[in-house]
């Protein structure tokens, strides 16, 4: 796979590629601010959590940066694409421990819409970087 193709970019994945990268960089400054969420929801068998979600945090805000930079935008594609992917457990685990945050406990009117959007933030993430382009012009690949 080639990062180097040039691609005409159209408003509508512009639009989208600009909205995805607010959205994890907003994230990734919530995962360094405010850390503690994320660690509660952070499965038992991933080692030294803290330090997880900072990595976690400081990888939303190099992916967010990534799609703003033309050269890095195909990467940065993919790079969020797999972290979106590898964060998933901890979704599933905040919703089937019933993991309360600031005390509140959320119901499957929360978690069942966040736990089924994930696949379609793992193929934005592609689609916005210009890695596919399924499925608006038929072609899942340049």
């Amino acid at each position: 796979m080639t990062f180097d193709r040039k691609v005409p970019e159209r408003r509508g994945r512009r639009i989208g590629r600009i909205v995805l990268a607010a959205a994890y960089g907003l994230a990734g400054v919530a995962h360094l601010a405010r850390p503690g969420g994320f660690v509660a929801i952070t499965p038992e068998w991933v080692p030294a959590p803290e330090m997880v979600v900072a990595l976690t945090g400081a990888a939303e805000i190099a992916g967010a940066a990534g799609l703003m930079i033309p050269a890095l935008r195909k990467p940065a594609g993919i790079g969020l694409a797999l972290y979106a992917l590898c964060v998933w457990p901890a979704n599933f685990h905040h919703a089937l421990d019933d993991i309360a945050l600031s005390g509140v406990h959320l119901s499957w009117w929360y978690h069942g819409p966040r736990l089924a959007v994930q696949p379609v933030i793992i193929w934005w993430a592609l689609w916005a970087s210009g890695v596919v382009n399924w499925p608006f012009r038929g072609d899942w690949r340049h």
